[in-house]
């Protein structure tokens, strides 16, 4: 077993080919209430990864110990590669992440932090990961903001490819009223950081 990153919300173990999720304590909060939500958050994120397959596979889950075992993914993080990807490979990859935005929207699941850290490349697949923010709605509004959040990551880390990317990633999610949504709120703040950016 090796402890492979110590976060606010948990601590991740690899232990060969899973990873174990264990949910800090936190001592500023009652202890019944600090239990009561961890044990909740754990059972969360437990169902929504078991309703999707673009994510690591789920084993076991605790929500006593506040403990997820799930599949070690060995891949590279988005984040650290998508710069530096040949035109055609990066365009097939943010393709494939509009579907799977889109597909994982369909079922009513919101990830919280859609940013390109939070996805593995791994045999030309991508894996979503980390869902402590993630949440079941059907909301339109939730949709559109998971999205945005995207869309503010791609721009800071991804500034030098961003409209492509964005473009490219927009076109294979297919819910017109989400898009609307956004492209609605977007324009009706005038600007978007000091920029304007088609939909």
């Amino acid at each position: 077993m090796k402890i492979i990153q110590i976060g606010a919300e948990a601590v991740l173990i690899r232990k060969k080919d899973k990873l174990i999720k264990n949910r800090i304590p936190k001592l500023y909060r009652l202890k019944e209430i600090d239990y009561k939500i961890r044990k909740s958050r754990t059972r969360r994120e437990a169902k929504l990864l078991s309703r999707l397959n673009f994510v690591p596979r789920l084993f076991n889950f605790d929500d006593q110990k506040a403990e997820i075992e799930m599949e070690f993914i060995d891949g590279k993080l988005l984040r650290d590669i998508l710069n530096n990807m040949y035109s055609k490979k990066r365009k097939e990859i943010c393709k494939l992440i509009g579907r799977q935005i889109y597909e994982m929207h369909q079922k009513g699941i919101i990830h919280g932090d859609l940013t390109t850290s939070n996805m593995i490349l791994r045999n030309n697949k991508i894996y979503f990961i980390d869902f402590g923010l993630g949440f079941f709605s059907n909301r339109i509004e939730d949709k559109a903001t998971d999205i945005k959040l995207l869309r503010q990551a791609l721009e800071s880390k991804h500034h030098t490819c961003f409209n492509r990317v964005y473009k490219e990633i927009l076109k294979e999610y297919k819910d017109k009223k989400v898009l609307e949504w956004l492209k609605d709120k977007v324009e009706k703040r005038g600007r978007y950081k000091g920029k304007k950016y088609a939909i």
